[in-house]
């Protein structure tokens, strides 16, 4: 028999005038887990979060902490921290006394605080910072302030609302490590909101996707990517060639391009869409005795491995494949382009494959994900 979950979300409606931000969410978050919240801006993430919180009221459902109802608590009440996107540090307190305001607050006694937060200091490497301000100090280190600060009242539940948004590229990257190993050394249950399925994927032990206030899929960050459960969530999670066709009994069949195979199959004669990752494409350069042939319209050079774009006559979008390290293969190349297995999932209608020719591939790895 499985624990019972720390959080337990029931059938969460949430309503603003005529809008319904989340229709009936439900699910569980185990203790100790580090668990996010993704998907595009106006999905219901943050009113999830929020309602969590006490910051809002849903229209209906039950929002439980170790079986005790949130929703029946006020927002101070509750055994929840929250660490605002902003930070929302005092620009006037130091480091030290920024991450003690709460303590004092609550009236812990003197001694105490020093003791705690001098601990979370160490945990969190601000110990030579303690008596700086916050203008003295980098990105990276305010929000170190902002998550001490939060987890120095030791809550059962931590809500980060995007957490590393406001942080430049390489910083993002350190601290999305960095918050991993945190959470794993307070021992604290984190949730955190992100629109950035590579900075989910990156830290979480679970996600949630969710879609227009619906959970569309909620599983590990490697079933997400192996196994998608619609085609949203196949082109949100990474990158992913999506070839639209109808189910056979071993995959899909697509026009112009053949059987597909697949790890899983669809009842037979069902529109569906094959997700073929772009590790999963194979690339010849032999074009000439290859069945499916194409041009290559670019390359991308990502350090450890490239990007090949490649346009098939009679596919929509440009077939995107992943080869190790930099590619000898050169725009205007004539390739063979053979597929591995792939997921397969239910076709939407009027769905947009995540691969788009009118739009530029920048960040090959982060395609699929909205802003």
């Amino acid at each position: 028999m499985s624990p019972a979950p720390l959080l337990r979300v029931e059938g969460v409606r949430a309503v603003y005038g005529d809008t319904v931000a989340l229709h009936g969410v439900s699910l569980d978050i185990a203790d100790n887990e580090f668990f996010a919240l993704l998907g595009p801006s106006g999905c219901g993430k943050t009113t999830l979060l929020r309602s969590i919180a006490g910051f809002e009221t849903p229209a209906s459902g039950r929002i439980e902490v170790d079986g005790e109802d949130l929703l029946r608590m006020p927002p101070h009440k509750r055994p929840v921290n929250m660490m605002f996107q902003s930070y929302a540090l005092f620009p006037h307190l130091s480091v030290e006394r920024n991450i003690a305001y709460g303590l004092e607050a609550d009236g812990v006694a003197k001694a105490e605080v020093r003791r705690r937060v001098g601990e979370v200091m160490d945990i969190v490497g601000l110990g030579p910072l303690a008596k700086r301000r916050p203008a003295q100090l980098s990105g990276g280190q305010r929000q170190r302030v902002a998550l001490a600060r939060a987890i120095v009242k030791r809550p059962r539940l931590l809500l980060l609302d995007e957490p590393l948004s406001a942080l430049d590229r390489q910083v993002r990257s350190s601290m999305q490590l960095e918050l991993k190993r945190l959470q794993h050394e307070v021992g604290l249950t984190f949730v955190v909101v992100t629109h950035d399925q590579e900075e989910a994927m990156s830290m979480a032990d679970r996600i949630a996707v969710l879609r227009e206030g619906r959970l569309e899929q909620l599983a590990t960050p490697q079933e997400l990517y192996a196994n998608p459960a619609s085609r949203f969530v196949a082109s949100f999670i990474g990158t992913a060639n999506l070839l639209d066709g109808v189910a056979t009994a071993d995959g899909v069949e697509v026009r112009g391009v053949g059987s597909v195979a697949a790890t899983h199959a669809l009842a037979p004669g069902l529109p569906a869409t094959a997700v073929v990752r772009p590790e999963d494409v194979q690339l010849s350069t032999d074009a000439a005795t290859a069945g499916l042939r194409g041009t290559v319209v670019d390359t991308y050079f990502l350090g450890g491995a490239s990007t090949i774009s490649v346009e098939v006559p009679g596919i929509l979008a440009p077939i995107l494949a992943s080869v190790h390290g930099a590619s000898r293969i050169a725009r205007g190349d004539e390739v063979g382009v053979g597929f591995g297995r792939a997921a397969v999932v239910a076709a939407e209608p009027a769905a947009a494959s995540v691969t788009d020719p009118a739009e530029p591939l920048a960040e090959p790895a982060a395609q699929g994900a909205s802003a």
